[in-house]
């Protein structure tokens, strides 16, 4: 028998040492694996030079501990397409990627077939694979091997894949966000409808980390290229909207929102209403804003409570209502069930919490107000959106007892004791990882 340490395995090799390990006769291994004698012994000689993917997979199935060994030995002989084909349905289904990639990529290279026809072959395979890591696997693969051979189409619809899958990573939100501004350049190999769900996706993903322009460039781009109506192409409207709202464009906000309301969906109505009282409120008008948004907070569906909540909270402050404040956190369990998360609930919920801890501070209760920035710090961190000088800009701001940006809501503090400030420290530094 060859010395196995000192050359590449084969599966002549796998079963020899396999053999050899469980100390089983051909009979005994015949029994365990179904697999005939014959077959077994003419395996280990090495005298069958292509065998059977069932024969392996046989193998493989009694001897769980081997498959990926023998699964890379038997690639790498053979060149039959559906055998290989088989290969990767079954490597999937053992959960292994690094082992897909390698059969994925060893099922491109196959002489037998062209290029562009084994990438649509592949890519269509993937895109029914449910596992997100998997997929995202032989979307790489895709890519990297439409790279080399200037594939532009499936570079374009591998990167869009890939994107999408990654982008649902929200601590990597910006980074995904960068890697999708790659597909900028290929947009001209992808089809129209996926170029509307780029443009769409880009522009949702850029509101939520706060690049408006962004948002409201890749809105525009996509609604060009989509003219019938869609429920995403509303949410992207939505977006739209919010995004020149926070460029304080409220002409061009009310302008839109005229158009907003002709999409004929059961949350444009509500989102409509609440986002021309929430214009008001930026503009100042808060004697009209306040009443339409209480009442709304009232009425409206859970989905819209956050946002209503935080933007009272924030106006009370602003104004020095502090008994308001303390009415409207009475009632912070109805706002809690805010449902799936995504990055404006995470963002959300970090203003919540800063508002929430700046009204304590306010009142006296320091160690409750720096608990709440810490919560606040939480939900910030899970979408990046926490700066490590937040922690400093509220500790100095309760340790001073200072009126900070203007007054921040315009409201004044009792002085924080420095002690209190320092055993809290603690805590921000430790919860705040």
């Amino acid at each position: 028998m060859v010395d196995i340490l000192n050359h590449n395995k084969t599966i002549s090799d796998i079963i020899f040492q396999l053999r050899k390990e469980k100390k089983l006769t051909y009979a005994e291994l015949e029994k365990i694996a179904g697999v005939g004698k014959p077959v077994l012994q003419k395996l280990e000689k090495g005298s069958t030079k292509r065998p059977e993917f069932k024969t392996v997979k046989a193998i493989t199935s009694a001897f769980p501990e081997i498959y990926q060994e023998l699964i890379e030995c038997y690639i790498g002989i053979e060149n039959r397409t559906e055998v290989l084909y088989e290969v990767l349905q079954d490597v999937l289904s053992s959960e292994k990627p690094s082992l897909a990639s390698k059969v994925a990529l060893r099922f491109l290279e196959n002489p037998s077939n062209e290029t562009e026809d084994s990438l649509q072959r592949l890519y269509y395979f993937t895109q029914e694979v449910s596992d997100s890591s998997l997929r995202l696997e032989l979307y790489n693969v895709i890519v990297k091997y439409s790279r080399k051979h200037g594939v532009m189409n499936y570079i374009a619809k591998g990167l869009l894949q890939k994107y999408l899958i990654e982008r649902a990573d929200f601590k990597r939100i910006d980074q995904s966000f960068q890697q999708g501004l790659e597909i900028v350049h290929y947009t001209d190999f992808l089809t129209n409808d996926e170029n509307v769900i780029y443009h769409y996706r880009m522009a949702l993903h850029a509101y939520a980390i706060k690049k408006y322009r962004e948002c409201i460039q890749f809105a525009e781009n996509g609604f060009v290229l989509e003219r019938m109506q869609s429920e995403l192409k509303a949410r992207v409207h939505l977006s739209l909207i919010h995004s020149y709202s926070a460029l304080k464009n409220y002409d061009k906000v009310e302008e839109l929102l005229d158009i907003f309301e002709k999409y004929e969906y059961d949350f444009v109505y509500e989102a409509a209403k609440i986002t021309r009282s929430i214009t008001k409120a930026r503009k100042g008008e808060y004697d009209t804003a306040i009443p339409l948004l209480e009442n709304h907070l009232k009425e409206c569906s859970q989905q819209f409570r956050l946002n209503i909540f935080d933007e009272l909270l924030e106006i009370y402050l602003k104004i020095d209502d502090l008994d308001a404040c303390s009415k409207l956190l009475e009632k912070e369990n109805e706002i809690m069930n805010t449902g799936p998360k995504d990055p404006n609930i995470y963002r959300s919920l970090g203003k919540y919490y800063r508002h929430k801890g700046y009204y304590q501070v306010s009142i006296g209760l320091i160690d409750e107000g720096v608990k709440s920035f810490v919560t606040s710090v939480q939900y910030l961190k899970r979408i990046n959106a926490f700066e490590e000088k937040d922690i400093y800009v509220f500790l100095l701001f309760i340790q001073n007892s200072i009126i900070l940006n203007q007054g921040l809501y315009g409201y004044n503090f009792n002085e924080a004791y420095k002690s209190m400030v320092q055993k809290n420290l603690l805590l921000l530094n430790e919860r705040g990882k």
